[in-house]
């Protein structure tokens, strides 16, 4: 699945390439990936036909184009979205499931959503033009300049469990997905099991950082492409995939010690660390077990 930088390749591909243009005539040829929008397809492109595109946000793993008239295009890639900008006369993608004709500042190209999983998908925000309300709930990421660290470090520091949950957790901090918090936990020395509450508030914002700096290192590189369904606007792959510590590297030997990577299924997928430098928790003996059994059991009179 794109993760945050894959997410901000493709908003800042969008806000080069499709501001200013007019959306002049939207083709949904599969009804599957605007079904979130409750107008239905003839709706979605009747709500989207004539209205003129103002700029290219993100949040979290989310894009969106708000509109002149203060609506918004929300899109999510899902597991195998790409939004592409295309000339017309380009042949159509395998997997296109929804199509816009620009014309002004994109004259002459079109907006195309594919999608092989359908996993991700598109629909029309109705006064989302800041912040679409469908997903005001989702934190900001990292990157974001109003971040608050000192309010994340809080909080991951008085919850039980594991940390790397803890990241994945879109309502506590958006865009970290599997593998740049394998990356991140990496980084830090931690294991993704470690418990936030038995963290220093020193070790957390330290693993803040190195999130922080693995998904800048992505950006710089395109972000990562381990097959061909992630893309940028202009159909290109990112090759941050070379500079992986951990993710995807199971039996091969960290870069620090040597040890093989290990892989073990985490949340309906896999997560990888270096059991000598990310040492697993050691787990706590309940209170009773600390007690010491009775010599003797008192007998009745």
């Amino acid at each position: 699945m794109p993760e945050l930088p894959e997410v901000e390749v493709v908003r800042a591909g969008l806000e080069r390439h499709v501001l200013g243009a007019t959306i002049t005539r939207v083709d949904v040829l599969h009804p599957r990936p605007v079904r979130r929008d409750l107008r239905g397809p003839a709706g979605f492109a009747a709500a989207l036909t004539g209205r003129r595109i103002e700029a290219a946000r993100r949040r979290g793993k989310y894009l969106w184009l708000p509109l002149d008239n203060g609506d918004a295009l929300l899109g999510h890639l899902g597991m195998s979205g790409q939004m592409l900008v295309q000339p017309p006369e380009a042949p159509d993608e395998r997997h296109l499931r929804v199509r816009l004709a620009l014309a002004g500042a994109a004259e002459g190209r079109e907006l195309r959503f594919v999608d092989q999983r359908m996993f991700g998908g598109l629909s029309v925000s109705a006064g989302g033009a800041v912040l679409p309300p469908e997903i005001a709930h989702i934190a900001r990421d990292p990157l974001d300049p109003e971040f608050d660290d000192d309010e994340f470090v809080r909080k991951v520091r008085k919850r039980a469990s594991g940390v790397k949950r803890q990241l994945l957790d879109q309502n506590l901090v958006s865009g970290v997905g599997n593998i740049y918090a394998d990356e991140a936990l990496w980084r830090a020395r931690v294991h993704g099991e470690r418990p936030g509450e038995r963290l220093t508030a020193t070790q957390v914002r330290e693993l803040l950082g190195h999130a922080r700096t693995v998904m800048t290192d992505a950006l710089g590189q395109g972000g990562t492409s381990f097959d061909a369904l992630y893309v940028n606007v202009n159909g290109e792959s990112g090759y941050f995939d070379r500079s992986l510590h951990a993710y995807g590297r199971e039996n091969e030997p960290c870069d620090r010690c040597g040890t093989p990577i290990r892989r073990v299924a985490f949340m309906n997928r896999s997560s990888y660390f270096c059991p000598v430098c990310q040492p697993a928790p050691r787990t706590r003996r309940p209170p009773s077990a600390h007690r010491p059994l009775p010599q003797h059991l008192p007998t009745a009179d």
